[in-house]
């Protein structure tokens, strides 16, 4: 296989050249079949064809046998030699049924963006009214396994730790024969593609269509497609752009679990930014606060980002009578129960409590901060800890003035200043965050506490910023697999979906989701006169133990970077959390 730059060069070669080859049809170009748009007639007359003899046969396994059959690139040829090679050997037992009909609404393209070779399992593609077959010699008593099977590792199809980056290369040496089930049920609408066990059928049982799949192979042709597709968006070459995000989806159909789930995302919003479709209005806030509801249950990141940023302000807070928290990611206040209860549990007894949350205006006009206030405010009483809350509602944090928010001496009241996956979204308007870090100095907190997402997402090339959110968003959505309630693991699929919309479809002020790594946003606090707090042992084992009581822990991962704590899942970080002070000297915290 060629290295991933030449691979780069190759395809974009290999679409132009499809485009210019005289009288050659164009969709089917794009599928790597050469076929001419006069020889059309005569091809489907072929399909027919081929299908009328498939059928009367009880299988295609005497396909599997030494004979040499033409590349299924040149098409009309390949059927031809399908054709004359159809009839079984007389001894012939049944492995697979029948191919579907045509115009099947089943459509599996294992072809996109690679000329058809010999694979090591059958496949037969009914892309664009074109079938492709391709053979190796598979005993027909096989015992087959299912290689869609969503158990440990979902995205296998996506290697390593780069999706398409310089240094991935992919091995084009021959691998060992595939195993799968056969599912009667495997063209069944309603089917989400999962693995059934059943057994071999034999001459006697049903003959339903079967197509076996290599899932892997194409796992592979579609983050190709889709990195080929952003390349002719960056370019924009829209027409291209269009043929290739259509074979993207009828790609994602071969793919089970999160890799089918998270490439019908970025096709879909690959689309939106083609056909220039964006929603008539922003989703309300609403609506987005619950889907995080939902994103909070399911997995721990929410979790992990509360219980870390509370850690570092319960130590600040450490000796203070009276308190004051700002928090710019009020949303529905589900951070601050468990301060509540550490600050009740404080020896010698809690400090007054002041909390002032900040939040976007609701749709309906309705306070919705102030109902969060009063359940917050019931809480308290509850737990004998002395209560003050206000709501804050702006636009932007950049609206934001130190004077609107009835600050006390800092000798009076201490202050701590939160943020979680909110700064990022000032990034989309010059100057937004460095207004925001002045006003946060004037506050004089004793710590600020910042979550943001760890990636790069805000980069100025569309291509570097789609490859990077396609890594990190499949992860995300491996890790979602887990899930035991169905409901919580959808509703947090469309959560990340949202955000994956606007960092692929959306530009200018409306690409909100401009995600940096911790490293950036330390160069942004160090230059606005800030200095790190280093989050301490005492932290990093109580996140621990708080992930092995999620799920057992399995498969996330905390780490410490340089004073900071991060959350991810297997070898990739997700989420970073820090903690800063003004001043120049660092803090240790314990």
């Amino acid at each position: 296989m060629a290295s991933p730059s030449n691979d780069k060069v190759g395809k974009a070669a290999m679409w132009e050249d499809s485009q210019h080859d005289d009288g050659m049809d164009e969709l089917l170009a794009v599928l790597g079949y050469k076929v001419k748009s006069s020889s059309m007639a005569d091809v489907a007359q072929k399909l027919v064809q081929l299908e009328e003899l498939t059928l009367q046969q009880d299988g295609l396994s005497h396909l599997a046998s030494d004979t040499v059959h033409y590349n299924p690139s040149d098409l009309s040829t390949w059927l031809e030699s399908m054709i004359s090679e159809i009839t079984p050997p007389p001894s012939f037992e049944p492995v697979m049924a029948a191919p579907p009909p045509l115009g099947s609404s089943v459509m599996l393209n294992d072809s996109f963006l690679a000329p058809a070779e010999s694979s090591t399992i059958t496949s037969i593609d009914f892309a664009d009214q074109s079938m492709n077959t391709k053979s190796k010699s598979v005993s027909p008593r096989t015992q087959f396994e299912d290689c869609s099977s969503s158990s440990s590792y979902e995205l296998k199809a996506i290697p390593g730790k780069a999706i398409f980056s310089q240094q991935t290369q992919f091995d084009s040496s021959p691998r060992e024969p595939k195993r799968l089930k056969p599912s009667p049920d495997f063209y069944s609408s309603s089917s989400s593609l999962q693995p059934v066990s059943l057994p071999l059928p034999t001459a006697a049982e049903s003959t339903r269509p079967v197509v076996v799949v290599d899932s892997q192979e194409n796992g592979v042709r579609l983050v190709h497609g889709l990195m080929a597709c952003a390349e002719a968006v960056q370019q924009n070459n829209l027409n291209l752009a269009k043929a290739l995000v259509t074979q993207i989806s009828y790609l994602a159909i071969s793919q089970a679990g999160a890799m089918r789930k998270v490439a019908t995302f970025f096709a879909e919003a690959l689309a939106q930014r083609i056909f220039r479709v964006y929603p008539a209005a922003p989703i309300d806030h609403s609506y987005s606060e619950m889907l995080q509801m939902h994103f909070y249950e399911t997995c721990p990141y929410l979790k992990f980002a509360h219980f870390t940023a509370n850690q570092a302000i319960l130590e600040g807070f450490q000796g203070k009578k009276r308190v004051h928290v700002i928090d710019f990611s009020m949303n529905q206040g589900m951070q601050w129960p468990a301060l509540m209860q550490a600050l009740a549990l404080r020896p010698g007894g809690p400090p007054v409590f002041r909390l002032t949350g900040i939040g976007p205006p609701a749709a309906d006009n309705s306070d919705h901060l102030q109902e969060v206030g009063w359940k917050l405010a019931q809480l308290a009483e509850t737990i004998h800890v002395e209560f003050e809350y206000r709501g804050f509602v702006a636009n932007s944090l950049a609206d934001l003035d130190a004077s609107m928010l009835e600050l006390r001496p800092s000798e009076v009241e201490s202050v701590a200043v939160n943020s979680v996956f909110e700064l990022h979204k000032l990034l989309a308007r010059p100057g937004a965050i460095e207004k925001v870090l002045s006003v946060v100095k004037q506050m004089k907190p004793e710590i600020v506490t910042v979550v943001e997402q760890e990636a790069n997402h805000n980069g100025p090339v569309f291509l570097n910023r789609f490859n990077e959110s396609l890594h990190y968003y499949s992860t995300l959505f491996d890790s979602l697999e887990g899930s035991v309630n169905s409901q919580d693991k959808m509703m947090s699929e469309v959560y990340l979906g949202k955000q994956i919309f606007n960092v692929v479809a959306c530009e200018g002020v409306e690409r909100v989701e401009r995600h940096e790594t911790l490293a950036q946003w330390r160069t942004r606090f160090d230059a606005a006169g800030f200095t790190p707090v280093h989050l301490g042992s005492n932290a990093f084992k109580q996140a621990s133990m708080l992930l092995a009581l999620f799920a057992g822990g399995d498969g996330y991962r905390v780490e410490e970077n340089d004073g900071c704590l991060m959350l991810g899942w297997h070898t990739r970080p997700l989420i970073a959390t820090s903690a800063w002070k003004l001043g120049d000297q660092a803090v240790m915290t314990h």
